[in-house]
């Protein structure tokens, strides 16, 4: 399964159900976030999508980068249940720090994968949250090389 990289202006219809499917699955019937996933923030022009899917073209695993409040972000960082322990959230995550890594990246991760988020050089920047009734940890990589 390779990686796919798409700016948001780039998208298939096909390519924005398959993403708002496999958040509906993972965030809202899984994790049963109590907020809506939909926030502006998709189809802004600085918005990448990266994404692994199956030979039908089903995404496994997912997450969006984009810049805010001047600082690359990554978020809704999701896998299918049945895709977890394959490694495909840290193959995305690289692919992230390959092409963004000599920039300063911010994420709002949930809270038990704190230690998997260290182990990509990213540290605690602040207390506790929560984000859609579930407990968060604001994170920061730094810029490396470049």
């Amino acid at each position: 399964m390779s990686i796919t990289v798409r700016p948001a202006a780039e998208l298939t219809a096909r390519e924005v159900y398959e993403i708002w499917r496999i958040r509906d699955v993972v965030f809202a019937v899984e994790q049963q976030c109590d907020e809506p996933d939909v926030d502006g923030v998709d189809l802004r022009d600085d918005c990448i999508h990266l994404w692994i899917a199956d030979d039908d073209g089903i995404i496994q695993s997912y997450l969006r980068t984009y810049v805010a409040d001047g600082h690359r972000k990554i978020g809704r960082v999701a896998t299918l249940k049945e895709a977890r322990g394959q490694g495909l959230s840290g193959s995305l995550l690289r692919e992230v720090l390959d092409r963004w890594g000599t920039e300063e990246i911010h994420i709002g991760a949930q809270a038990y994968l704190e230690d998997w988020y260290g182990t990509f050089g990213f540290v605690t920047s602040g207390p506790h949250y929560l984000d859609a009734g579930i407990d968060h940890i604001p994170m920061v990589r730094q810029a490396c090389g470049g």
